[in-house]
């Protein structure tokens, strides 16, 4: 790995020795045109470290790599036992450097140290061991048909999968992907986000450590244009599986329409939080300020639209600004910061655009609005969580996904109001509401065009539940038993036992 690694000092003190390679075979390698990318710290707008950027040459080696792995003895012909070990040993070799990988991607993305180590590496280990579980686990059926007749499906891995993460989770979606596909026997090429690949290129130096036969999983860090186009359009990609935005998820479907791949999409979300008049008012506040802005609004289940009915509308207002104002916005490597920066300054500025829209549309500004510069020497991308209230439903802030910690409060009247509003949206990935009244829990919960629905919590997922949206928000579920339909196919195989024709 000689010249194709960077030795770091964290914010934190921590000393890391950075590789900056493409990970293709087991090996860190060059990029065949020599692009690089220079990754930010969104902190203070430094140079943290610049990595190779892949091109759809070297994209086409990682694919030749995977599918010579799928097809070989050392991963295709070996138990699903014996692959549920190496995923053991994987997790745990995540485990004994989760603090490494918690500060690259606190230092990469911008979100809390305390979040990336104790809710992110966790989920990122739980992920990778629950799938290890289910390795062996995976079989097919026995069909009664006919004396004559004997009939059974097999469960089989659908070959080589291209796996597209985003910036905002990249240690826990990478896992949300490999687990699976994995478990069921598959073989990976991996494009992280090009604004956050540090964290998952350390990850790739576990990969032979943990046992993993060459090419099983390959990580070729690159642009979207280059490498992840290259990737998508593929004919030797069996499977996309993709997290991203709406716009890059309709490029993606497009793209690999080309050998019609199997496709996981998760798009973008614009999930409404309703808040009846019974509802514990306190906890709706504080569930709502978690829902829209934890990990700096930068979720895509974000509950980034509270529908309040009016009776309680003024307090729920009063009590959500509280929850806001005793959460801190600062250096995400401080003990005490629940908020950090916005991962880039096009994401910042995107931020502020729609601040300057609400405000043009007629919202008020409840809190916020602002960027934070109290941290350090001024700079880096934070921005004061903001509330706008008064809005009404054909405003842009309350149709388009924002991204960010900004959340639109709008008040409803009925029922019938409050899910029609919830409804108006092209997004349907998930939805809140709070309610004592156990009947209505159900009955809203039916009629809410979400893929998930949170009932007096926001966002509280769970690893063994499925995961996905409907309409604009994405095709297919990942975790729990539902991901493992992702990455296998059903076979089915007749055997005649004696009928003649």
């Amino acid at each position: 790995m000689t010249g194709l690694e960077v030795n770091l000092t964290a914010p934190n003190g921590h000393k890391i020795t950075l590789p900056t390679g493409l990970f293709i075979n087991n090996e860190f390698v060059k990029s065949s045109s020599g692009d690089k990318i220079k990754s930010i710290n969104p902190s203070d707008e430094s140079e943290i470290a610049s990595v190779e950027a892949a091109s759809a040459e070297d994209v086409d080696k990682a694919v030749k790599a995977a599918r010579a792995a799928f097809q070989s003895e050392a991963w295709g012909g070996i138990s699903g036992t014996d692959r549920g070990a190496l995923m053991f040993k994987f997790a745990d070799l995540i485990e004994e450097h989760k603090e490494t990988l918690a500060t690259l991607e606190t230092w990469d993305n911008g979100k809390a140290y305390s979040v990336s180590l104790n809710e992110d590496l966790a989920e990122t280990i739980a992920v990778i061991r629950y799938y290890a579980g289910w390795a062996d686990k995976i079989h097919g059926l026995t069909i009664p048909t006919h004396p004559q007749k004997f009939a059974y499906t097999l469960k089989q891995p659908l070959g080589v999968c291209g796996q597209i993460i985003p910036w905002n989770f990249p240690l826990m979606m990478a896992a949300w992907k490999f687990g699976p596909a994995l478990a069921c026997g598959n073989t990976i090429v991996l494009k992280p986000a090009e604004q956050t690949p540090l964290s998952i290129l350390y990850l790739a130096t576990l990969i032979p450590k943990a046992g993993f036969p060459p090419g099983v999983i390959n990580i070729v860090n690159g642009y979207g244009k280059e490498a992840g186009n290259a990737l998508v359009s593929h004919q030797d990609v069996d499977k996309i599986a993709f997290t991203g935005s709406t716009i890059t998820g309709r490029a993606v479907m497009k793209g690999a329409s080309i050998n019609l791949k199997n496709l996981t999409l998760e798009t973008g979300g614009k999930s409404p939080l309703v808040v009846f008049k019974d509802a514990d008012i306190e906890q709706a506040a504080k569930w709502g300020h978690v829902g829209i802005m934890y990990n700096q609004g930068q979720v895509c289940t974000a509950t980034s639209r509270i529908l309040v009915h009016e009776d309680v509308y003024d307090e729920y207002i009063k009590q959500f600004k509280d929850v806001v104002a005793a959460n801190k916005v600062g250096n995400p490597f401080d003990d005490d910061t629940f908020q950090g920066p916005q991962v880039t300054q096009a994401q910042y500025e995107r931020v502020l655009s729609y601040i300057e829209s609400g405000k043009s549309e007629g919202a008020k500004l409840a809190t916020g609005g602002v960027p934070h510069k109290n941290v350090g020497n001024g700079k880096g991308f934070f921005i004061e969580p903001t509330v706008f209230t008064d809005v009404t439903e054909n405003m842009k802030i309350f149709q388009e996904e924002v991204f960010g910690p900004f959340v639109v409060i709008t008040p409803f009247k009925t029922e019938e109001e409050a899910v029609r509003l919830a409804n108006n949206s092209c997004y349907g990935l998930g939805a809140a509401l709070f309610t004592q009244d156990v009947e209505r829990a159900h009955r809203v919960s039916a009629k809410l065009e979400a893929g998930m629905v949170w009932v007096n919590s926001s966002n509280d997922s769970d690893i063994r539940v499925p995961f996905g949206g409907v309409k604009q928000s994405g095709i297919g579920r990942e975790l729990g038993a539902a991901g493992l339909e992702a990455y296998s196919q059903t076979k089915a195989v007749h055997i005649n036992m004696g009928l003649k024709l």
